[in-house]
Formats: structure tokens, sequence, C-alpha cells
């Protein structure tokens, strides 16, 4: 051979290179298990090896029986994973959500009213002229929340009748025991006794209706965020194991890994996001980082799948659920 770039002498033997796993990908076989399926993913390279750490780890965390919190930011529910979590929370497969607000008004607007997809590259002045808003290729009418809004400023008084300070997992309970639409995430939490806990919590439509409400009036709705911190912390330090499926960035996954470090850290942990580290963003840390603030017991047991969470989820929801 010509080219001595590959006749360099091995002049380390730290790297075991015969004894890592081959590159490979794997036969299509109309029979082949979602299972199996994943975790020949292990095996492809790149994102696709983390699939398949990811489905190493859900298999650890159902042996051990660690409880699962998920966490997601809104525009999971904006988009059709809504279902998808509202048939964990259905199984009782996790043992709570942490959420923004933007996720609590979604779920509940969907089962008045449509979400319809348009395109990314839509023209967003025609958009405002049509009385439509935009999340990136999900088109949503003003109409959703109209309606949305007519319905809670009627509930919002019949909440604050009985009990003006209420913390904002009972609040979301309550508003899922008024919903009967079974794809539904407050509607199968409520009945299944799944805390929905959200610390942003109004930081939202909600929130401009909380403004709208108490601006004259003499009793005021107090929404109690220290009394959830308390039955948050409480619920999250009684398990033997607790692992967190984390879908973006945010309050929602800083909420569960911030707490954490009360029992030193998360025992297994799946992150799915796009964000980056560079900028020093918590949204964008990997796990790593967290073993750093106690966040995460040990980076050996959690994975960063850098992807897209429309694409990842719903094969990480079969795995979990087979």
């Amino acid at each position: 051979m010509k080219n001595i770039s590959f006749k360099r002498k091995v002049k380390d033997h730290s790297i075991k290179i015969n004894e890592l796993p081959v590159i490979r990908g794997f036969d299509l076989d109309k029979n082949l298990k979602v299972s199996s399926l994943l975790e020949n993913y292990s095996t492809i390279g790149f994102q696709a090896s983390h699939i398949g750490k990811a489905v190493e780890i859900i298999n650890s965390i159902k042996k051990e029986k660690a409880e699962l919190y998920l966490t997601c930011t809104s525009n999971m529910v904006s988009s059709g994973l809504r279902e998808l979590i509202a048939k964990l929370a259905e199984k009782k497969l996790v043992a709570a959500i942490i959420t923004s607000t933007g996720a609590i008004e979604e779920d509940f607007m969907k089962t008045m009213n449509d979400f319809y997809l348009g395109s990314f590259n839509a023209d967003d002045q025609i958009v405002k002229k049509n009385a439509i808003n935009r999340l990136g290729n999900i088109f949503v009418p003003d109409k959703n929340y109209c309606d949305f809004e007519d319905w809670h400023m009627k509930f919002i008084g019949k909440i604050a009748e009985k009990n003006n300070i209420i913390a904002p997992s009972e609040y979301i309970k309550k508003m899922g025991m008024e919903i009967n639409d079974k794809r539904s995430i407050l509607h199968h939490a409520a009945r299944n006794k799944i805390p929905i806990f959200c610390p942003g919590f109004v930081d939202g439509a909600i929130g401009d209706h909380f403004y709208f409400y108490n601006r004259n009036k003499k009793e005021k709705l107090i929404i109690d965020t220290v009394a959830d911190v308390t039955n948050f912390f409480n619920m999250l330090i009684q398990p033997d194991k607790v692992a967190g499926l984390i879908l973006g960035g945010g309050i929602a996954k800083h909420h569960l890994i911030g707490a954490s470090q009360i029992r030193n850290g998360l025992d297994y942990a799946i992150y799915v996001q796009t964000g980056t580290e560079y900028d020093g963003s918590l949204s964008g840390a990997k796990p790593k980082e967290a073993v750093s603030w106690n966040k995460l017991k040990s980076e050996s047991n959690s994975v960063c799948i850098e992807a897209d969470a429309t694409i990842v989820f719903p094969m990480l929801a079969l795995a979990l659920d087979e």
C-alpha cells in the first residue's frame, strides 16, 4: 500500500478494538417484533445506536421496577405525540408527568377543536390574516383559544368558589376530570392518579385567564406552586429506583433532574433533544453534565438521543409497552 497514512505503528493499546461491537445492519423480516427491531439499532451507529441503548435502559427500568417520570415540552402535545403520552398514562406506565402550561391548555383544546398540518414555509402574514397561529408546520386557529378561554373562565370561577388556594397539580387534575376524551393526557392522568406537575403554570394562555379573572375580584385565586414542590419532592424520594424519560429541555427537564439532587440523582435517564451544549444551556446539556450536579448518579445508565422526539418517541413508547 502506497498511502503511508494507513501504515502507522500502533503505539497505544488502550482501545481493545476487537472487543467492540461490530457495525452492521439487520435483515428485513415481516415477523420482526418492535423490541427486536430496536435492539438491532444498537449496531447501526450514529443516533440509531443511541436508540438501541435507550431500549437497553428501558429494559433495565422494567426489570428494576424503577418509577418512570416523563418530562416534555408543550410542543410535544401540540403534535401527535399527545395521544402516545395519553396511552402511557392510560396504561400507568409513568409515575408522573412534568411539563409546561402549553401542554396543559393544548391537551384540553384538542378535546374541543382540532389542530391542522400546515407548512414550515407558510407566509406568516397570510397565516395571521387567516386568524391562525403557527407552531412549526402545525396550524392552530384562534377559535381554539377562544373556545378554551370561554370554558376556562367559568371553570376558574367554580374552583375559586370552593377553594381559592390550590396547587397546580390539583388544579390540572380537576381539569382532567372534566374531560371525557380518551385521547387526552389529562383525562387518563386524573383517573389513574398520575400527577401532572407544571412548575411554570402561569406561562401561557392559562396565565392570561388567571389575570383576567383576578383583575376585578376581591377574593383572588392563588396558585400555590410551593405546595407542588412539596408534593413532588415527597413523591420523588420514595422509590428505590427512579428513571427519567426527558423529551426536549426547558423548565420541565430541569424540574425533574434538579429535584433529583435530593436523592443523589436519577438512577436512569433517557434524553431526546435537539439542543446543543455549546451555549451552556440546560436544554442542550448532556447526561454527563448532570452527573457533575448530582442530578444523575451515573453516565453509564443514561443516553442522549439527538433527534426530533416526534420521530424517536413513538419507538420508545412501543418499547415501554412491550
